[in-house]
């Protein structure tokens, strides 16, 4: 059971979080053994949705993670102890949230809870690849190293999804810019030339018809269009929550030309260099291809890794359960199958990490490298025909007056 408190430390200093127990009674003692003087708790259940925790719409970046491994693992080198390099670290994050976590963690390790376990207990910041890593490396005596594993892969994370970001953010801006001015020439201009086309008693050509009809559907119905825009957005975003409409999403992504092929091996990236990395920090098998079907990001390859998982455990290998599902390429099961076989596997995971990375990579250069001159001509050819359907008839006008 979760229960909030307010509190003092040993300091006066005011202290607030959340405590989980099997009563009252639990955490109040539980919350003792941090050397806290208890002013007020109550079951988190209770709360009205106006006290509701500002914390849960907080997050904490995949850069600041980052950062925070590498400086924990610097610090567990030096051989600083765990309760003093989480209070160090609270002290000098900038981001509150992660402040307020990290003082959590370290009130936690001092009641006598293990590393990863207090993490655990704060997903929005650790993810649980993040947190069975952390568990190994306490199981296998190695945390500095864990860490420092930690903060290589994260880091490698970033880059490439940040440059797969990116690669959409110029596109998606320049499209909304397009969309906004047709909107306004449809709403604003449009209807002042509309009505000198319809004055000057000329017929109208069918491709202007279209136009005008266009923009009297924005002047008239416009707001109840874009009323029904938002509520068929929200829709399909509750949609995307439930398990169906993510596996139905995920399944459309893999199959858009082009773009199916970037999703593909950014997906296949990920479960190779989460393997090598697990493998490398001596995370069993099973546990780790049911921790990387949790934080793989498609529905789809979570399903297959889950139904490997359930294959491994039944005493499969690695390559032969995954064999079994046309999305993993061939090249990858014979890779595996040789890392099994000859004991490599690790070996033979990062590599494939390292290919699918590069992969990623050149197929993100190729996409904005085309993505770029089929905008300007698409564009170009929106705006031209706009233009044409309402100057050619005044042009034409214009010509019958002279």
């Amino acid at each position: 059971m979760l229960f909030t408190y307010h509190a003092l430390d040993k300091d006066g200093h005011e202290r607030e979080g959340t405590v989980e127990a099997l009563s009252m009674d639990v955490a109040v003692s539980t919350l003792q053994r941090r050397n806290l003087i208890v002013s007020s708790i109550e079951p988190a259940e209770k709360k009205s949705i106006l006290s509701i925790d500002l914390g849960s719409f907080k997050s904490v970046s995949n850069k600041e993670i980052v950062i925070l491994s590498r400086q924990i693992a610097t610090l567990f080198q030096a051989q600083v102890s765990a309760l003093r390099v989480f209070r160090l670290l609270a002290a000098e994050v900038e981001n509150k949230y992660l402040s307020q976590v990290m003082t959590e963690v370290a009130d936690d390790l001092q009641g006598g809870m293990p590393i990863s376990k207090a993490m655990g207990r704060h997903p929005k910041a650790f993810s649980p690849f993040y947190v069975n890593m952390i568990r190994s490396g306490e199981e296998s005596g190695k945390l500095s190293e864990t860490f420092g594993y930690l903060a290589d892969y994260l880091d490698r994370t970033y880059e490439v999804m940040s440059k797969a970001q990116n690669a959409f953010i110029y596109p998606a801006f320049v499209i909304g810019i397009f969309f906004v001015v047709m909107i306004l020439m449809l709403t604003m201009v449009i209807p002042n030339i509309t009505s000198i086309l319809i004055s000057s008693g000329q017929k109208i050509p069918i491709y202007t018809q279209v136009v005008i009809s266009l923009s009297n559907f924005l002047i008239h119905y416009g707001i109840y269009f874009a009323v029904a825009m938002v509520i068929a957005g929200f829709a399909f975003f509750r949609a995307m929550q439930t398990p169906k409409g993510q596996l139905f999403f995920d399944s459309i992504k893999l199959q858009i030309p082009f773009l199916g092929a970037l999703y593909l091996k950014l997906y296949l990236s990920r479960i190779a260099d989460n393997f090598s990395t697990m493998l490398a920090s001596g995370v069993a098998v099973v546990e780790m291809i049911d921790t990387t079907s949790q934080i793989v990001g498609s529905r789809t390859f979570e399903e297959i890794l889950k139904q490997a998982g359930e294959e491994v455990k039944a005493g499969s290998s690695i390559s032969d359960s995954l064999s079994k599902h046309e999305e993993i390429p061939g090249i990858m099961i014979a890779m595996i199958r040789v890392g099994e076989e000859t004991g490599e596997l690790g070996t033979i995971l990062d590599t494939l990490a390292k290919f699918y990375r590069r992969e990623v990579s050149t197929t993100i250069d190729t996409l904005v490298d085309l993505i770029e001159p089929m905008m300007i001509v698409l564009l170009g050819l929106g705006v031209g025909s706009l233009l044409a359907s309402v100057l050619v008839p005044i042009y034409n006008l214009a010509g019958a007056i002279n």
